[in-house]
Formats: C-alpha cells, structure tokens, sequence
C-alpha cells in the first residue's frame, strides 16, 4: 500500500472477530463477517465496504483480519487490494489492530483521517450513514480530536458500551449534532442500563471511530507506550518481502487490549482536554451482536411471517407461536405453542436457546472447544 495521494479518509474495516454468539452458523473459518445475515445476498462485510463507497474509493480501504478468513475476504471483496489485507497472526483485539492501521498511514500521511468500523454492523439509512461520516471526518480533521459515533439507546441493553454526552459543540461546516463525550462505561448491569435510557444523554457505543493517523498514534504513544515500538517495527516492514516474518514475530509481544480501554477511556478522564466528540448514529445502526439482535433487525426490516416470527425455511407454519428466530433452509417448519425460541440448524449441528440466552451462545463454543469438539467450531 502507498498512502501517497490518499483521500481524506481510509477506511479501516475490522474484521478478525470469530463471532462465537452465531454459532452454529458462523465458525472460526466462517465467521459472521462473511456471512449474509441481514435478509440480503450480501455478507456483512460485503455491506460494510459497499455503505463507505460514497466517502472514500475502495482502493484506499484497509482490511484487518485473520489466516483463516483472508481468502474468504479476499473473494468477496475483489476490488480491495490484496495487499490492503492485512492478516493479524494472533488475535490482538481492536487497540493493536487500530494502531498498526494508523502508523501505516502515519508514515505518509499523518494528516490523513482514519475510519474504524466493525465489519458486522447494519445500517438501515445508507445516505444519512454518509452524511455522519462525512461530518465525522471534518471533525477529526480540526485538530487532534477523536470522533465517535453513538447510537440512541432504544432499550436497556447490557451488551453494550455506553457514552456519557456533555454539551453542544460547533464546528466550522459541520451540521450534524456534535457533542463533547464525558465518559466511556463498559456493559453496565441492568440498573444502571435503566438509568442511561432514562438520563437521555448516554448513547450506545457503536465501535465506530475517526481520527487522524497522527492524533491516534499520539494518543498510543501516551497512552500505551509498549506497544509503540513493535508496532512501529511492523509499519515500517509494510509492503516489504519481510513484513510477514516481522508481524509474526512481534505481534503477539503486544498487549491484547481494546481501543476503549487502550485510548478512549483514558483520553476521555482528561476531560475538555480529551478532544473526544460524538457525533449520532442515527441510521439505523444495529451491531447484530446476537441472534436475538437479528431477530430484532429483521422485525424492523418487515421480514416476519406473522406472530413476530421470523423463520428461514422452506416452508412454516405458526400456530400458538410467538417471538420465535428459526433458521432451517430447505427444511419445513412447523411453530406451535412455543414463544421467544432462537432454533438455528446446519449440516452438523442445532442450536436451541431462547432470545433471552442468546446472548451466552459463546458459552456453547467453549464448552465444545473444551471437550474436543474443535470440528464444531
């Protein structure tokens, strides 16, 4: 990758996660990314790449992941240069993978503004998701200022990071809502949820953020000075026949951490002095962290059959039924008397849990990889 003559923003597309709560659906080799998931054709980070065209070419894109789904990735995503994905030799969490993005482009074009997003996200409003961007990449670009995207909490959901919302702040050209964030909290349990909802100034933490590659790798550099100088080492091997043999050797020396906890927490106890700005995530954003999360998505979407089940199938039928995700192609369904069930069946396995549990399906991948069923996962 040459990062001379790049545009405003590089997209960083985040896309190592083995998702263990789409069990059985998603494995190590498949995982939710590559996986179509929310009604369409598309996989997810198929989606992904094609909502960020408008605001930067895909020849400017960074792909983050792992050996087991860059060929996956690779094949799906054809017009991203083989080179621009990027193959972590252990899992390292977002702070690393959002670090090394960032002395990469640092290199060149410290100047440039970086994009992080999950590749397993779903957004309803494709321009307004443009809009937001647009509007988070003059943010960042005024200075050393952090951007994070929050979306408004419509329940009280422990499942996700939230962002505590302080005042009111203009940019020059900027007109989406931009507020100085105060705090980070981390999953909170249900009463302090109820709380959040209730306050009206805490937004869900979408896992989208933007910055220039200098800001994040100073706010590195401040903030988690031991991973520098490995990081440093693989950046400047980018692009060079040893830049394999130098990632694998210095990579795992990094701590696996997350960017919330690495930079954004620490960044934000700093108060005004922080420069952290949300900006809203008002398009629709579901992460789809559960099965129960898509069964949410696809009610919002219209795909229910009735009763608020949402069955993939070869043909169903609802009686008495209620609430219930059932994936089973090519298979007849029958639903009755049941309510708020996840049923999801593949070739070599069925999960049966409830929308209330699906949160913990990862407890099953565990549970597998510790009895030896690693086929299973």
């Amino acid at each position: 990758m040459t990062t001379k003559g790049l545009g405003k923003l590089v997209p960083v597309v985040l896309a190592g996660g083995s998702g263990t709560r789409f069990w059985p659906r998603s494995r190590k080799s498949r995982a939710k990314q590559v996986l179509a998931l929310s009604g369409g054709e598309a996989t997810m980070i198929q989606e992904t790449v094609e909502r960020l065209l408008p605001v930067a070419p895909v020849t400017d894109f960074l792909v983050i992941t792992n050996k087991l789904l860059a060929e996956t990735i690779a094949g799906q995503l054809p017009e991203v240069p083989a080179t621009h994905i990027i193959c972590e030799p252990v899992a390292r969490n977002t702070a690393p993978a959002c670090a090394l993005a960032a002395m990469i482009v640092e290199r060149t074009s410290p100047e440039t503004v970086l994009g992080v997003f999950p590749s397993d996200a779903v957004v309803v409003d494709q321009k307004r998701f443009a809009d937001v961007i647009r509007a988070g990449v003059q943010v960042a670009s005024a200075g050393a200022n952090i951007v994070v995207l929050g979306a408004p909490p419509t329940r009280p959901e422990t499942g996700y990071g939230y962002i505590y919302q302080g005042d009111d702040t203009a940019f020059a050209g900027v007109t989406i809502p931009t507020r100085r964030v105060q705090r980070f909290t981390e999953k909170p349990q249900i009463d302090r949820a109820i709380e959040f909802v209730a306050d009206g100034n805490y937004a869900w933490n979408a896992g989208i953020f933007l910055w220039s590659a200098r800001t994040l790798c100073d706010a590195i550099r401040e903030h988690s000075p031991a991973m520098v100088a490995p990081l440093e080492r693989i950046a400047a091997a980018f692009g060079t026949p040893e830049f394999d043999a130098i990632f694998a050797a210095e990579y795992p020396t990094v701590e696996n951490i997350s960017i919330d906890y690495a930079v954004l927490e620490p960044r934000s106890a700093k108060g005004a002095a922080g420069n952290i700005y949300c900006l809203p995530a008002d398009f629709g954003w579901n992460d789809l962290g559960s099965w129960a999360a898509l069964h949410e998505h696809r009610m919002s979407q219209g795909g229910s059959h009735g009763h608020a089940n949402i069955v993939e199938s070869g043909h169903s039928l609802h009686l008495d039924a209620f609430g219930n995700y059932v994936y089973a192609p090519g298979k007849t369904v029958a639903l009755l008397g049941v309510s708020d069930l996840i049923v999801v069946e593949t070739e070599d396995a069925i999960l049966i849990t409830t929308r209330a549990q699906s949160q913990n399906v990862g407890r099953v991948v565990s549970e597998l990889t510790k009895s030896g069923h690693t086929k299973l996962v």
